[in-house]
């Protein structure tokens, strides 16, 4: 019963981390493609990165897209069992959530402190950027990471404690 519930939970929780990682490869495709809607929100750079490098920008953004789209997708098929090497993918996403836990996490940080004063940059700073990341584009990494670490961890197999011989 105890193993129902945590494989039910971590298939749920699968399925969180592969939304939030198709939404972000969803949105590097868009702007591989030539998309502009909320690209500001991400820096400056990538605006004129894809006005004055175009095909460079697109194709770049286009292998970011793929990458994503494997990183949401492959647990998914290691949940289901349908994934060659499980362990190995596994590893891989508790590295990877871990990864985009840090990196969600201290950017949300950073940027909202930023954007409440808490932290001033010198040279001033890119608004549109700053609210890019710290409302959306870093929170998403951050429900990702949290979601892939939350189904390894429900999914886990969990040895019976074993009960030695002659103890009472």
């Amino acid at each position: 019963m105890m193993h129902e519930r945590n494989l039910a939970r971590s298939r749920s929780f699968v399925w969180v981390a592969a939304a939030a990682g198709t939404v972000h490869a969803g949105f590097s495709l868009y702007w591989a493609l030539g998309g502009q809607w909320l690209l500001p929100t991400v820096g400056k750079w990538a605006v004129e990165l894809s006005v004055e490098a175009p095909l460079e920008a697109g194709l770049a953004l286009g292998v970011v897209a793929a990458g994503k789209l494997l990183g949401a997708g492959i647990p998914i098929g290691v949940a289901y069992g349908r994934v060659p090497w499980p362990r190995f993918w596994r590893a891989v996403a508790w590295a990877g959530g871990s990864l985009l836990v840090i990196y969600g996490g201290v950017n949300v940080v950073v940027s909202s402190a930023v954007l409440t004063g808490l932290i001033r940059p010198a040279d001033g700073y890119d608004v549109e950027a700053m609210i890019g990341h710290a409302w959306l584009w870093d929170p998403l990494f951050l429900v990702w990471g949290a979601a892939l670490v939350l189904w390894l961890w429900y999914s886990q197999r969990r040895r019976a404690p074993v009960s030695r011989a002659g103890s009472s």
